[in-house]
């Protein structure tokens, strides 16, 4: 099953925020890796959703020079982001 799901940006940032605070290193296999693969998808996410603003921020500057720095950013930011 693979649907998606729409929730507001800040409960994405505040389950992030929460998962990276609990320690799961006392529980037996499975759950660790769960809650890795569960942090990741999450983080990778986020990156994600920062990217396309980085890109928003390229289209709506208003003047060439704040252009050229959007897009630097931009490309920064999009080599910072592993293909998953």
């Amino acid at each position: 099953m693979s649907e998606n799901v729409k929730i507001p940006l800040s409960l994405l940032n505040q389950t992030i925020d929460l998962l990276e605070c609990i320690d799961v290193s006392s529980y037996d296999f499975p759950i660790p890796l769960e809650y890795d693969a569960v942090l990741s998808a999450f983080r990778h996410k986020r990156q994600r959703l920062d990217l396309r603003q980085s890109y928003a921020n390229i289209i709506f500057t208003k003047d060439e020079d704040a252009r050229f720095n959007a897009r630097m950013k931009y490309l920064r930011d999009k080599q910072n982001i592993p293909d998953a």
